[in-house]
């Protein structure tokens, strides 16, 4: 029986969204720098999940978890960025930041936990 991973589902459905934002972005705005960036590290987030989630030994888990958190907050960074310059709307803005906070808070809480459990192992 499969348990539920919220980082590994909130991830993914944050990928198909950074998806979706990209085409509006590249199709609609016109933009093709910051979109690509954003691309690249949104959909990276949830690849690392599934690496970590894949991983071999605990260095390699803490290691997959680390490059997911770093590409959660260069999303946000992103995002901030094509919010600063009108790339996107209020309501975006509020959409993509609830998000992209969540999942830092998510991946920031499990390295800290699995840091404190091995550290007391």
């Amino acid at each position: 029986m499969k348990t539920n991973n919220i980082i590994q589902e909130k991830s993914f459905d944050f990928a198909i969204k950074i998806i979706h934002l990209y085409n509006y972005l590249i199709n609609d705005k016109k933009e093709f720098v910051m979109s690509k960036q954003l691309l690249r590290s949104g959909t990276s987030i949830g690849a690392n999940v599934e690496e970590a989630i894949g991983a071999q030994s605990s260095k390699d888990f803490i290691h997959k978890i680390s490059i997911s958190y770093k590409e959660a907050r260069e999303t946000n960074y992103w995002i901030k960025l094509l919010i600063a310059t009108n790339y996107l709307s209020e309501e975006q803005k509020l959409n993509f930041n609830n998000d992209i906070e969540e999942i830092c808070k998510i991946l920031s809480s499990i390295q800290i936990s699995f840091k404190r459990n091995n550290t007391n192992n």
